[in-house]
């Protein structure tokens, strides 16, 4: 008997059409990634471990503006359980604790490159176009 796999992701980005009816969390492997890595605080925390390098938690909070406490905390212990951050204790009085990005976070490394490109790139576009969208009233319907 045999059983029907789907093809590689390489094989569907190339062939969009052929996942028209799959699961809209299949139809795009990239989502996980998104999921993970672009959340609203996430990426400005692993953009300041990169390019900071290691810091306290005071350094971070300081460095990501309007960023509370409480998130600050719940995606930074996100961060390490995905393995893209390693947190540090020192048993010092007071103890210190600091953050820095793993060796799996620094992967990312190109693809904010390309982003940052990206938004060097086309931002001034996009925000023309949000104005002319704007000026010329939200369509009806």
């Amino acid at each position: 008997m045999a059983t029907e796999t789907s093809p590689p992701a390489a094989d569907r980005m190339a062939d969009p059409a052929a996942d028209r009816t799959a699961d809209p969390e299949l139809a795009c492997p990239i989502s996980p990634v998104v999921d993970i890595v672009f959340s609203r605080w996430t990426s400005p925390i692993l953009w300041s471990l990169h390019a900071f390098g290691r810091q306290r938690f005071v350094e971070l909070e300081r460095r990501i503006e309007n960023i509370t406490p409480k998130v600050l905390t719940q995606r930074l212990r996100q961060l390490e359980r995905d393995g893209l951050v390693v947190r540090t204790y020192h048993p010092e009085v007071p103890p210190r604790v600091e953050y820095e990005i793993s060796e799996l976070g620094r992967t990312l490394s190109p693809v904010f490159a390309q982003i940052a490109e990206w938004a060097a790139t086309n931002l001034d576009h996009v925000e023309r176009a949000r104005r002319r969208y704007d000026d010329a009233g939200a369509p009806r319907g």
